[in-house]
């Protein structure tokens, strides 16, 4: 760019009419490199990507439903949810083949309401139904509600009409950008973004579902010998978690990419922002009979909200904080692409 603007200054200055016009031609064409770096790197997202996305939402789902369940048949304010991290695998695997069958849309062009109104809908309910009775271990096979089905069926509405498509229109930068975007401009349409703050909120707040069901299935299976590695989190740590790691994240863009600070000058900074947030949550939920941790049993704990026996988890937590960042800014979303990417399918099934 520095050197487009040099090159014009020379011409301004030193040349006449002719040589300004002759200057015009090649600066017109020196653009499209520009763009040609900008979109090079961009590609599919990674399978183990979407795996580790897939997983992450199938926990997110899990803790929801079970969570609304409680809610209706308890009234319990902690709004507590549950999964495994067998159920995430399985979300990671049903959800990838759900993928593949999405693609296979194109067989229904002259009959998209029979796709998405019956072929995948029957294909996740009946995906559904065989996680459920794996993740029971039973010999008996268990029955499905009419209930169940029912919501599993808005269920393979919304990924076939809004995930999926969702998932279509991203892609991945092989190399963290150095500089922020530029502004939105006459064809910020066409041009990868990246991914809004919404949704960097809605990433860290399931991420934190994830973490919590990791943790507290290991604390299960060590204290109580639950080889169902069944692990539980709140409602409420959705948003404790989206929005902590959401202002430690804008913390990295601003520590790191602009002053420069290496990560144990920031990791001390982290780990006060999540005490701090830990316990301010625990003590406003607490009021409402809502909080769903007590560490008064544990060492080093202050009003049973915080305990630095957590501490080496925070800052494990702290490190990896920066790793998922540095993912999320590779991520950029275009709105063509969804058509894009089905060509390109194509057009590479057919080479291969």
């Amino acid at each position: 760019m520095d050197s487009r603007w040099r090159d014009g200054a020379h011409s301004r200055t030193g040349g006449a009419a002719g040589g300004l016009k002759s200057e015009r031609a090649p600066r017109q064409d020196e653009p499209s490199g520009e763009s040609a770096d900008a979109t090079e790197p961009l590609r599919e997202l990674p399978q183990w990507m979407r795996l580790y996305f897939y997983g992450m939402h199938g926990v997110t789902l899990d803790v929801l439903l079970s969570s609304l369940h409680g809610v209706v048949n308890k009234r319990d304010p902690k709004l507590l949810g549950f999964s495994s991290p067998y159920l995430c695998v399985m979300h990671s695997l049903t959800h990838f083949a759900l993928e593949k069958i999405y693609s296979q849309k194109r067989c229904f062009r002259s009959r998209p309401v029979v796709f998405h109104l019956v072929f995948y809908p029957s294909i996740y309910i009946g995906l559904q139904i065989l996680i459920g009775n794996i993740s029971t271990l039973t010999e008996q096979v268990r029955l499905v509600s009419g209930t169940q089905l029912a919501v599993n069926y808005i269920l393979a509405l919304y990924f076939s009409q809004v995930f999926h498509r969702g998932m279509s229109k991203l892609q991945y930068q092989t190399e963290l950008p150095s500089t922020p975007e530029p502004e939105d401009r006459g064809d910020s349409r066409a041009r990868p973004r990246g991914l809004p703050g919404l949704v960097h909120f809605l990433f860290f707040g399931m991420h934190g579902f994830l973490d919590e069901v990791l943790f507290t299935s290991l604390f299960n299976l060590v204290e109580k010998s639950d080889r169902t590695l069944s692990g539980h989190t709140s409602l409420w740590s959705f948003l404790m978690y989206g929005s902590c790691s959401f202002v430690v994240e804008k913390l990295y863009l601003h520590l790191h990419l602009s002053r420069g600070w290496g990560t144990w000058q920031r990791l001390p900074v982290y780990v006060c922002i999540i005490y701090t947030w830990e316990f301010t949550w625990g003590l406003v939920l607490r009021q409402f009979g809502a909080c769903s941790w007590d560490y008064s049993h544990y060492p080093h704990n202050f009003m049973g909200l915080i305990t630095l026996l957590y501490l080496p988890g925070w800052v494990c937590l702290s490190l990896y904080q920066d790793v998922l960042s540095n993912v999320l800014l590779k991520i950029k979303s275009t709105k063509t692409v969804k058509d894009n990417r089905e060509v390109n399918g194509e057009l590479e099934s057919e080479k291969l």
